[in-house]
């Protein structure tokens, strides 16, 4: 078992040890403090800047093999938690910044690319090796620029410019291999008969052994190419790239091809008056996904063993187990057809009018375009009779903003301002329909007439026109390079809400003071940068709510027959709050940055704490008052606070060698504080105890399978399980779970009777790690990953340790001897998931192309990698892998429920030339 002390010790040793050799050299590693960086939409340099902001250049990003951009990044940033859904090709991270902080949503981070905004899905037109930075804003004195789109912090991604000089050409390409090397021990079709025979049971014994976790993997094989043109004059610079990637997931038929092409140009013109941005990037990605992981999974772990793993040569078809309900022949699943298709283009233009060397005004506008086409078909195999469903989401979005800078120098001042003007328009439009009894598979989702049933529920079409106003007013003053203050006030009004409440104010103001430039401070030269940082401000929140919840809406209700023919009724399906407002985020932020020994050590600690209110939450009302049982309203409140701690280390900086220690630690905490208060002189609250997550989806589950709630005055998403005493005899050889009498009168296991808080699902404490070691044109890489101070609910032990479901449903190899016959969900599941994580090492060489001739006059670099990715887990959890989901509010959160993709470990060859 991994302890978070024993961690932490390490690194404290490590700490230590690395401090004892800075003072060899003083050798700056980092970028200048004086750089320019881009903030949102104002400019500065790290040295003038208030707020909490976090700058990730190429050469700090991960180096292992990337599928989502925002991969470069995770577990570089404190406070940044970049959690993938599973160890599919195309599975997309869950992403969240200092926590959850809304129970509706909008808990995802705000993407900017290029000035473009976006959200998760757009990073998936931008091919990794583009990106040149990543900027992350977390703190709301400087997330408040961007008013409601920033309530849960900005992530903005710059990608690569053309620089000045004669074309040249870029290529990077790997290949990769992925194979299983972890799955779960079930029992094999030798062992399935052996247990039934001594128990004296009658099984359906086909005579094979199949192993049908096996039998639906596969060795997935990877390839990557990406190359750019790049060059320019002067006047001008562009830079075109395209990139493809392809991959094969370890499970049969599923896999993501991805085509990205990224543009930029800029223009000066007109001795400088005018400085034009033209940019324009885009992709077709494509996916077949797996329908249903649970499903797929637990039919593959508890399908019969001697089944065979062919078809029945005389009907032709995959034969089944009518006393497992539950399950399907796990190699029918793998004739399901479930494909989409992404299409994303973004266009950009950019013009500065530098109307005086204090003043500039810059026009931005940008449009974006997106349609997802989604089809799928469930054969009879898998589905009776047969079903297809097709169905298309387009989104369309228009942005335009004017902004008026003014940056003056006066003696020991500096004035920075700024206005800005900006108007949004989105468009959503879509459509989908299902059919179903299907005389034939042939024709898959690809001919819609072959089915003979429209399904009323599974036919809809939809649009929606949100509509975003802001203005905008920032000042920035510096004094003497040692005082910096910040002023935001920034206004959004939203479309969707009523009118009263359309207009929302989120001001934030923030503070420095860089002692490092105090005169005092001079008789420490080691001291290199010391600053010391205090903001405070608002954001608000409104992506909850549907874009006309605060109107009166008819929607088609059902079909009522009228006479001899069938009409659809309209009806108002629910209740209309006018009153609906901003969610309003309140975010207090300090923080202070060391630098010292000439940039050798670099030491960041933060501490934020933020306060959610009029927080958007569909409670249950009573009818009457209400006409629906619903009602979406700005009540509750919520709490999230925590530490975040970072440092930087380079103890050996020489020609040949050098060594770069990184690391971070967040400290996070959470709390639900209130769900309940007057609404037009009614009484509302949410119930006490709410289920988030159950065990579902095998049949064995009834009643009391609740696991993780949401509780007042308890963090989002605790453990609320009975307080299991052991496995007690049954009287008959088997054994079940003894459960407490919490509350001494007699065992229930109701809410609100015996049971209790057992631990929470999201981490107390998140590690991010990477040492670098360059031995002349030799280097290694390691990323290593960590979250402690959270349990995880182990419901697939539960399951398949359960003898219960024998031989219907196959048993963990350990499950015979334990001989437990229950279902019982109480806490002897509940286990610690604290873990470290080694995602990656990579071996790299810079090949001295000096020495041939013949490279030498045409290539300027060239580099072989080697990567090795997931290489290793370090937990003392007992299920296949204690990384699933302990971020996301939904209905998987903190629950190992038969949804474990296999582990698999890929390694990879890359290559990269610069012409």
């Amino acid at each position: 078992m991994v302890r978070r002390h024993g961690k932490l010790t390490f690194l404290g040793l490590l700490l230590i040890t690395s401090c004892s050799s800075l003072f060899a050299q003083k050798i700056p590693v980092t970028v200048p403090i004086d750089s320019l960086i881009t903030v949102g939409y104002a400019t500065g340099s790290l040295k003038t800047i208030s707020g909490s902001v976090e700058k990730i250049t190429e050469r700090q990003m991960n180096k292992d093999q990337i599928t989502n951009p925002l991969e470069a990044i995770r577990g570089r940033v404190p406070g940044l938690t970049i959690q993938r859904g599973s160890n599919g090709p195309a599975a997309l991270d869950a992403v969240r910044l200092r926590g959850t902080t809304s129970l509706t949503s909008g808990n995802d981070p705000l993407i900017i690319v290029d000035g473009v905004f976006g959200d998760l899905s757009m990073l998936t037109s931008i091919y990794p090796t583009d990106i040149e930075s990543f900027t992350i804003l977390k703190d709301a004195s400087e997330t408040a620029q961007y008013g409601s789109r920033g309530a849960s912090g900005v992530i903005e991604v710059t990608t690569k410019k053309g620089m000045q000089g004669k074309t040249q050409v870029a290529y990077n390409g790997s290949f990769g291999i992925s194979t299983v090397y972890k799955n779960l021990k079930m029992l094999s079709g030798n062992e399935f008969r052996q247990v039934a025979s001594e128990r004296g049971i009658s099984i359906l014994d086909k005579g094979y052994n199949t192993n049908f976790q096996k039998e639906i993997e596969q060795t997935g094989l990877q390839q990557n190419h990406h190359i750019a043109f790049y060059g320019g004059s002067s006047e001008s610079n562009y830079r075109v790239s395209l990139g493809f990637m392809d991959r094969q997931g370890v499970i049969l038929n599923e896999d993501m091809k991805n085509f990205t092409s990224n543009m930029n140009m800029n223009q000066r013109m007109f001795d400088g008056f005018l400085n034009c941005e033209l940019g324009m990037f885009g992709s077709i990605l494509k996916n077949h996904n797996l329908v249903d992981y649970q499903k797929t999974f637990y039919s593959a772990a508890t399908f019969n063993p001697t089944y065979p793993n062919h078809k029945d040569p005389v009907t032709n078809s995959w034969d089944g187990i009518t006393t497992a309900s539950q399950i399907t022949n796990p190699l029918a699943w793998m004739e399901v057809q479930d494909d989409d298709a992404t299409s994303h283009i973004s266009t950009h233009a950019r013009l500065t009018f530098n109307l005086m060397k204090e003043l500039k005004l810059t026009l931005f506008g940008a449009y974006t375009y997106n349609i997802v086409e989604n089809s799928q078909y469930l054969p009879t195999s898998v589905w009776a009779n047969g079903q297809a469903y097709k169905g298309t989401k387009k989104r369309e979005s228009l942005l335009g903003n004017m902004m008026l800078t003014y940056k003056k120098h006066w003696k020991k001042h500096f004035f920075d301002a700024l206005a800005l003007a900006e108007l949004q328009k989105e468009t959503y439009t879509g459509y989908y329909t299902t059919v179903t009894n299907f005389s034939t598979d042939k024709f898959g989702y690809n001919n819609l007439q072959a089915g003979a049933l429209r399904l009323w529920e599974g036919t809809n079409s939809y649009y929606e026109q949100p509509r975003l106003a802001s203005f905008m007013g920032r000042f920035n003053y510096t004094y003497a390079d040692r005082y910096i203050l910040t002023l935001n006030a920034r206004t959004d009004a939203s479309s969707k809400f009523g009118a009263n409440n359309k207009w929302g104010f989120f001001p934030s103001a923030s503070a420095a003071w860089v002692i490092s430039e105090e005169k005092f401070m001079k008789q420490l030269p080691m001291v290199d940068n010391l600053k010391f940082r205090i903001g405070y401000g608002l954001a608000g929140n409104q992506s909850g709510i549907d874009s006309y919840t605060t109107l009166n809406l008819v929607k088609p209700n059902g079909v009522v027959p009228v006479g001899n023919s069938a009409i659809v009724s309209l009806g108002d399906l629910r209740n209309t709050n006018p009153d609906l407002k901003w969610e309003v985020k309140h975010t207090f932020n300090t923080g202070i940055d060391v630098a010292l020994f000439g940039n050798r050590l670099l030491l960041s600690a933060n501490y934020y704490n933020s306060r959610t209110t009029d927080m958007l939450y569909l409670y249950n009302v009573s009818v009457p008052p209400f006409t629906y049982n619903t009602l979406l309203a700005n009540i509750g409140s919520m709490r999230n606070w925590g530490t975040e701690i970072a440092i930087g280390i380079t103890p050996l900086k020489t020609r040949d060698m050098e060594l770069n220690i990184n690391a971070n630690i967040t400290f996070q905490r959470n709390k639900l504080l209130s769900l309940s208060g007057m609404y037009n002189g009614e009484m509302i609250s949410a119930p006490e105890y709410k289920s988030l997550a159950s065990l579902d989806g095998a049949g064995f589950h009834g009643g009391y399978n609740h696991i993780v709630y949401q509780m007042v005055g308890q963090p989002l998403g605790v453990f609320y399980l009975p307080h299991s005493t052991g496995l007690e005899s049954d009287g008959n050889g088997g054994y079940t779970y003894g459960i407490a009498d919490l509350n001494g009168g007699g065992v229930s296991l109701e809410d609100g009777e015996d049971r209790y808080v057992a631990g929470q699902a999201v981490p107390k404490t998140i590690l991010g790690s990477n040492i670098s070691f360059r031995y002349k044109r030799f280097d290694l890489s390691v990323q290593i990953n960590g979250a402690f101070g959270h349990k995880i609910y182990n419901g697939t032990s539960l399951t398949y340790m359960n003898m219960n479901i024998f031989p219907d449903y196959n048993v963990m190899k350990a499950a015979p001897k334990q001989n437990i016959k229950d279902q019982t969900a109480t806490d002897y599941w509940l286990e610690k998931g604290d873990y470290v994580n080694f995602d990656y090492v990579t071996l790299g060489w810079n090949v001295p192309i000096e020495k041939v001739q013949k490279l030498k006059k045409y290539v300027r670099s060239l580099r072989l990698a080697f990567t090795v990715n997931n290489l290793a887990t370090i937990s003392g959890y007992s299920g296949l892998s204690p990384m699933i989901n302990s971020s996301t509010v939904n209905s998987t959160l903190g629950v190992d429920d038969k949804r474990g993709y296999p582990l698999a470990r890929t390694y990879i060859l890359g290559l990269s030339i610069n012409f």
